[in-house]
């Protein structure tokens, strides 16, 4: 990919629809077991959840990979701060995006707004990125 960058560019958003195996096996990677994301007795009949619980780490991996795919090899990330601010279950269609809030064409800095959102449009997971633009 070859970015085109400009303060108000949106970046191609990707829909993710987690399933059970890929949860358990992101959450193993990760030596997380907390049993709300791959009980679902517990999750829902001790914690209370109607479903799987998303890791909330996912979501960041996943608005980091969607500012990656779109730099490619022209650029690099150089920070990531985002806040989960809803819970997410399996069965759930999410969408990762982003769009360009700054541009310096001397340095090669961005700085981006990401997002999660629900089927509902809520955003459930906001933050922004920074990243930098080779040459």
């Amino acid at each position: 990919m070859n970015p085109q960058p400009a303060v108000g560019v949106a970046l191609p958003e990707r829909v993710h629809a987690p399933d059970t195996v890929q949860l358990m096996l992101y959450n193993a990677i990760l030596w997380n077991g907390h049993r709300i994301h791959f009980d679902l007795p517990y999750a829902t009949e001790v914690e209370g959840y109607p479903g799987l619980v998303l890791a909330g780490p996912m979501l960041g991996d996943w608005l980091h990979q969607v500012v990656d795919e779109w730099l490619g090899d022209a650029g690099m990330i150089t920070r990531v701060e985002y806040s989960n601010r809803g819970a997410t279950y399996i069965g759930d269609q999410l969408t990762a995006g982003a769009t360009i809030t700054a541009y310096d064409p001397q340095t090669g800095d961005l700085s981006l707004d990401v997002f999660i959102k629900n089927e509902a449009g809520d955003i459930v997971a906001p933050g922004s990125i920074g990243a930098k633009l080779y040459g």
